[in-house]
């Protein structure tokens, strides 16, 4: 039998037995794509080769802005700045149906575009919100629904840690571009869970909260403009070149430790527990996609994304088709799987089909974000819907029910993501980051 399709079997096998026994995913991973190696090469050439990819796939630049991201985050999270940016969300909700489950779809926008992790949105906004939408007489299942729903809209309006896990798995596609390509597909979700929540708030009997006359809305706006102008300072000064995306992830902690001081939210105690956490999550994803270099390379020898292309493009030849086949294959990779892992494992084989029938790379790369975004608030690993339940203090099963219209406004907004292009490249193309 040839050694690329034996090498091929035993990765896959490897990994698939390591995983049902409970070992690590990234463990899994590179254990299992080191010994597919040796059918191929000899055991030192094998390890030097495992050792070389580990150090490679983590010597990276733009891979630098993933721990500052995550410590601006982490600050964010802890400093002040998520109740200041939920004032600002309940005045922009103003006189809607359910104001303050409508507060929680924009407060976490606002705060996913400051932090870009779902997860410290749907801790830091439903932590602070829902006390208040239980004084308020919301029933906390539709609440935590809500909040776990529209976290994960931080992982595609940027910064997002996601897609620049992805622009690096994709090679020479810009950071840059994807985060811009994520604003509108970010928000379109958003959108689509506040006319839910509107509709459901009519049936409830949700009532609109008193008009906040003009000088108090005024106000609140002004004290939360220090926290967004973060969004103004980081992209702007990444889209018009003034700096990169890894060192705007810089200018990020900087930025967010000033206005944390300046609110008199933080302290030692709270810094220490910030650099721990921010550590730890770091050499999570910098350890998984070291791994990940180790199987892309027995992926490339193997010609697995080949031969999955070829199955595919032999079972239909309709673009369309694909896609929704594709999409359905993420989706249920989400449910069981972690972003970073699935972007790492899942976009050497996918990626070339969709660009092999014209997909521009920045697209696929929100689609299959969105995807995963989807199984963060599915289980059994959604990451964000365990966080919102906790927050919540309500169960996976009781929250369930009413998730489930969210979840199909969810998929509505990434089939339209999915075929209709100029949503994600629309806003790229203005900024002559892409050709569209």
């Amino acid at each position: 039998m040839d050694a690329a399709i034996v090498a091929g079997i035993i990765m896959v096998i490897s990994i698939v037995i390591m995983l049902a026994i409970g070992v690590p995913i990234a463990i899994s991973i590179g254990l299992g794509s080191a010994l597919a190696m040796m059918a191929f090469l000899s055991f030192d050439r094998a390890m030097m080769m495992s050792a070389q990819k580990m150090f490679s796939g983590a010597n990276s630049f733009p891979l630098m802005a993933i721990p500052f991201f995550v410590l601006a985050g982490n600050v964010m999270n802890n400093g002040g700045i998520a109740i200041r940016l939920v004032n600002c969300a309940k005045v922009l909700a103003g006189r809607m149906p359910a104001p303050l489950a409508q507060t929680n779809v924009i407060a976490n926008m606002l705060f996913g575009a400051l932090s870009g992790s779902g997860a410290a949105a749907a801790a830091a906004i439903g932590g602070t919100i829902g006390p208040l939408e239980k004084k308020d007489g919301y029933d906390p299942n539709f609440s935590a629904a809500v909040n776990v729903a529209t976290a994960p809209t931080g992982m595609l309006i940027p910064p997002s840690n996601t897609l620049i896990v992805y622009s690096t798995v994709a090679g020479s596609v810009s950071v840059s571009a994807l985060f811009i390509a994520g604003y509108l597909p970010g928000i379109l979700w958003g959108a689509f869970c506040m006319i839910l929540v509107g509709i459901i708030a009519k049936k409830r009997g949700y009532r609109s909260s008193a008009r906040v006359d003009f000088m108090t809305g005024l106000k609140t706006i002004l004290i939360a403009i220090p926290s967004l102008l973060l969004i103004v300072i980081v992209i702007g000064g990444i889209l018009i070149g003034i700096f990169t995306a890894t060192e705007g992830s810089a200018i990020a902690v900087v930025y967010s430790l000033i206005l944390s001081v300046c609110y008199r939210s933080i302290n030692a105690k709270k810094i220490k527990h910030i650099l721990l956490s921010t550590a730890e999550t770091t050499v999570i994803i910098l350890f998984m996609i070291s791994v990940s270099m180790i199987m892309s390379y027995v992926m490339a020898y193997t010609h697995i994304p080949e031969i999955v292309a070829n199955a595919l493009l032999g079972f239909t030849q309709n673009p369309y088709a694909i896609l929704l086949i594709m999409n359905i294959i993420l989706l249920l990779i989400g449910m069981a799987m972690d972003p970073t892992p699935a972007i790492l494992i899942f976009t050497p084989i996918f990626l070339p089909m969709c660009v092999k029938f014209g997909m521009d790379p920045v697209q696929f790369g929100i689609i299959i974000t969105m995807n995963l975004c989807i199984g963060t608030i599915t289980p059994p690993v959604g990451t964000i819907l365990f966080t919102g339940c906790k927050v919540g203090g309500v169960s996976i099963e009781s929250v369930f029910k009413d998730l489930l219209p969210f979840f199909a406004v969810t998929i509505i907004a990434l089939m339209f993501t999915t075929y209709i292009p100029a949503i994600s490249m629309w806003l790229p193309s203005v900024f002559n980051l892409v050709k569209f």
